[in-house]
């Protein structure tokens, strides 16, 4: 969010706490994307604020209530107030009990147990949601759209166009088991705690095989996972690098150093196997 919208946000945000009875008169920033994460203090709970419209919190919340139900490792709705999303100037905002983090980071192993674990409690539960090739095709008409990536050469737009088509189809073609999966379960969405690793940002949860999740994770942790396909596995590496390669080039993103990214991405794409991970990748690109 820009600098004007931050503010109205942490304003908003700290009002709706106010007003179900929480202690908050400041904020911490954890993380400011096109949403933003916050640690209202001195109630210690974490918000997740967006605009309205542009957020799928409901069914954040619902499905976040129906997977801490079956003990799956999701960070739990801040119990002191109704498990609801809050709207206040504009914004959507839903409040999350706040997990101080732990070091060091999560073991590779755990973190695969874990999603082990989620995708496990995933398939218990029955929820519409899309497929993930809806976000594929999603990515296809930013890119199709020279009005949404105003910037990305012609060449470069013909090439991650056909790129993302013909990887919707050929993972599509395997016929793969599907489930109910987080969607982007990379480091960013993990947090580890002194209850092991848990996980947010459920808004982006869609149905698909679990290779597609283990697309979003570090080497180390997909090699603990059991029973990975894994020439679908550099299908669905290659999809992921194509959609968040759309995403950094869309007309408005707001993701830190997101231009310089998506063209490390179309690199890398370029290049060809051994396909990289988005944790690498951010590692070339000096940590952005």
């Amino acid at each position: 969010m820009e600098t004007p919208d931050v503010t109205r946000a942490i304003a908003a945000a700290t009002s709706i706490a106010v007003s179900v009875g929480l202690p908050a008169d400041g904020a911490i920033v954890l993380h400011n994307s096109n949403k933003l994460a916050l640690r209202l203090t001195p109630c210690d709970v974490f918000a997740r604020v967006a605009h309205v419209g542009e957020e799928v919190a409901q069914f954040e919340v619902e499905l976040a209530q129906r997977l801490a139900e079956v003990g799956c490792p999701v960070c739990p709705l801040e119990p002191r107030a109704d498990p609801r999303v809050y709207t206040r100037d504009g914004f959507a905002v839903t409040l999350w009990t706040y997990c101080e983090p732990v070091s060091p980071h999560t073991a590779p192993v755990d973190y695969a147990k874990a999603l082990e674990q989620l995708h496990a409690g995933m398939r218990g539960v029955d929820m519409p949601s899309p497929r993930f090739t809806d976000r594929i095709t999603e990515a296809e008409e930013v890119v199709a759209d020279p009005d949404r990536s105003p910037e990305l050469a012609d060449a470069e737009r013909v090439f991650l166009g056909g790129r993302l088509a013909s990887l919707r189809r050929a993972i599509d073609e395997r016929g793969a088991v599907e489930q109910l999966l987080h969607g982007e379960p990379h480091p960013g969405n993990v947090l580890s705690t002194t209850n092991g690793p848990l996980f947010i940002d459920l808004e982006t949860c869609c149905r698909g095989p679990v290779e597609f999740d283990l697309a979003h994770v570090p080497e180390a942790v997909w090699e603990h996972y059991p029973n990975v396909d894994q020439g679908l596995l550099d299908e669905c590496r290659q999809a992921v690098l194509a959609m968040v390669a759309a995403w950094r080039w869309e007309l408005g993103d707001q993701f830190p150093n997101g231009r310089r990214f998506g063209e490390g991405l179309l690199c890398a794409l370029h290049d060809g196997p051994p396909w990289p991970t988005l944790d690498t990748l951010h590692e070339r690109l000096g940590g952005l």
